[in-house]
């Protein structure tokens, strides 16, 4: 993908961790609105289309479960086992 190879090219001395990355991702997200954003998903191939759902979905699910994970942890005070 043409934005993810420019930013690499740009950024590849200064990241040193996934910290870097987010901090990378949220500052160039900030510069798009949503036609832009759009017209980057329109220029996608179809393998970078399905490469860009499949990671959407993974990182949601992933979200999904620690989101229960933690819920299961702390019961709620509905839970007739909440003292």
């Amino acid at each position: 993908m043409k934005l993810v190879d420019e930013l690499f090219a740009m950024y590849q001395d200064k990241i040193t961790d996934e910290e870097d990355l987010d901090m990378i991702t949220f500052a160039v997200l900030e510069h798009y609105n949503k036609k832009e954003l759009m017209q980057i998903v329109h220029d996608m191939n179809e393998f970078e289309l399905q490469y860009f759902i499949r990671m959407y979905l993974l990182e949601s699910l992933k979200g999904k479960m620690e989101q229960s994970e933690v819920h299961d942890q702390y019961p709620s005070k509905h839970s007739k086992f909440y003292h």
